[in-house]
């Protein structure tokens, strides 16, 4: 017994060592987006989902691939464009329209040649570079990771996503960056082998290889919206929040109804209980 509390007591005071480490380093906490699709209740906002797509298209696009997406998926119920009157979203007119916009690689039937063509709404969201060491080659060495499930691989989802958008910093003097990259304090890393000032307070955050992408103005919202950085950056979150889990508004709705029929059903349940064994000594 004596063994296990010393035991107990040797391991409550590394870890109390530990914590102003920690304490020290790491990735700041994400920043909240205020996103309606936050919560048991929540859902995405529709038209926040049309802009968000507008700013992947134009800005993200150009070096960070969705493969799991398809233009389809855009007039999804729940999806940026979903239209009750077209049940098929292939059908969807804005969703052919979006997909024509943008030429993807094909092959000729007749001939075999390597051709260039529309898009269909079958068609996936195209890629920007033909493979990763392309990727990694026109971006010093750091392929941009695929934006698909994002929100879900990262810890904070949309919100880490907004953070790190809008958390561009000067580096802290002390801390030796190299050409090429960026401080980020909502990037997961390190700083400790980097900063040269005092080690017991090491600055947050990581490195990032990405310059920051955004600008006031980048983008022309079609509603109006005016398009700041800090807009455009809530608005992709939320797309990127989508593309991730496209079913989590029927998944919550469908969890409310099971929520509610377990509790008529305990309900029932004890009322039978007490009807069968009134009276009955037990």
């Amino acid at each position: 017994m004596l063994k296990t509390l010393a035991s107990a007591a040797a391991a409550l005071g590394l870890i109390a060592a530990a914590s102003p480490a920690l304490a020290s380093g790491g990735a700041m906490h994400p920043r909240s987006g205020g996103f309606t699709f936050e919560g048991p209740f929540g859902t995405f906002d529709q038209g926040q989902l049309q802009r968000g797509y507008k700013v992947y298209r134009e800005v993200c696009a150009a070096c960070h691939s969705m493969n799991l997406m398809h233009f389809r998926n855009l007039g999804d119920p729940t999806g940026p464009f979903y239209d009750a009157h077209y049940k098929n979203p292939n059908d969807n007119p804005i969703v052919k329209a979006l997909a024509a916009e943008i030429q993807v690689p094909d092959i000729d039937s007749e001939t075999g040649e390597p051709i260039r063509r529309d898009a269909t709404p079958a068609d996936r969201f195209p890629n920007p570079y033909p493979n990763a060491t392309a990727a990694a080659g026109a971006n010093g060495g750091a392929a941009p990771p695929d934006l698909s499930v994002m929100a879900k691989a990262r810890h904070g989802g949309a919100d880490y996503i907004y953070s790190l958008l809008t958390g561009y910093r000067a580096a802290p003097a002390g801390l030796q960056i190299r050409d090429g990259q960026h401080y980020n304090p909502w990037m997961a890393g390190d700083m400790s082998p980097f900063w040269t000032g005092d080690h017991d307070h090491v600055p947050p955050g990581g490195f990032i290889a990405m310059p920051p992408p955004l600008q006031d103005g980048q983008v022309t919202y079609d509603d109006g919206t005016t398009a700041s950085v800090d807009q455009m950056s809530k608005d992709v979150a939320a797309f990127i929040a989508w593309s991730s889990d496209p079913h989590a508004t029927a998944r919550k709705q469908t969890g409310l109804g099971v929520m509610i029929f377990l509790i008529l059903f305990a309900g029932l349940t004890y009322a039978s209980y007490r009807r069968i064994w009134k009276g009955v000594a037990h």
